[in-house]
């Protein structure tokens, strides 16, 4: 019996790491989504709309971008419209650098890593000589908004900000995946 809970804890806690390790699927924003983020959009007035696309820690400035586009996309399509124009668009990163101090007097604590020292040599195990060293860590989290305007027929010519709705999605398509 104490096996099969020690199992049963394993798997739910792989399962948790497994959840918070991908990247934000093309989904609606809900507090009950598995991965955080997703996309939200609103309408402004008759032809207006504002779109937004939040990416986690995993998503790619791309794919944000990418899947904001493909919502601007299949919104304008489920609302009967042909093409969309981009009439401000933004891309936000409200990442954290994490600053760790690696080990040394007066930290109390050891611990084998690689990393980039700040101190007398580029690369060391287990900090080397460089007391004092850092561990500098980056995350990025990127939210892409949109405000569109839509509009029925073939879309406006030479107009760099106008997009064909159906050729967005079946451009973008194929790298737009879906939770599972």
């Amino acid at each position: 019996m104490f096996n099969r809970s020690m199992l049963a804890l394993a798997a739910i806690g792989v399962l948790g790491l497994s959840a918070c390790e991908t990247a934000t699927p093309y989904q609606p924003i809900a507090s009950n989504n598995a991965v955080a983020g997703g996309f939200s959009d609103q309408r402004i007035d008759d032809t207006h709309f504002r779109v937004m696309f939040k990416g986690n820690d995993m998503t790619s400035r791309t794919r944000v971008e990418n899947y904001l586009l493909y919502r601007a996309a299949d919104l304008t399509v489920g609302e009967g419209y042909d093409w969309f124009e981009m009439v401000d668009r933004n891309t936000h990163n409200s990442g954290t650098t994490y600053v760790d101090p690696a080990f040394g007097p007066g930290w109390g604590y050891w611990r084998p890593e690689w990393r980039y020292e700040w101190g007398p040599g580029p690369w060391g195990p287990w900090g080397g000589p460089a007391w004092g060293a850092y561990n500098v860590d980056r995350i990025d989290q990127y939210q892409a908004t949109a405000e569109i305007f839509v509009g029925h027929g073939a879309k406006p010519a030479n107009d760099p900000r106008a997009f064909d709705a159906r050729q967005v999605m079946t451009n973008l398509g194929p790298k737009i995946v879906r939770p599972s």
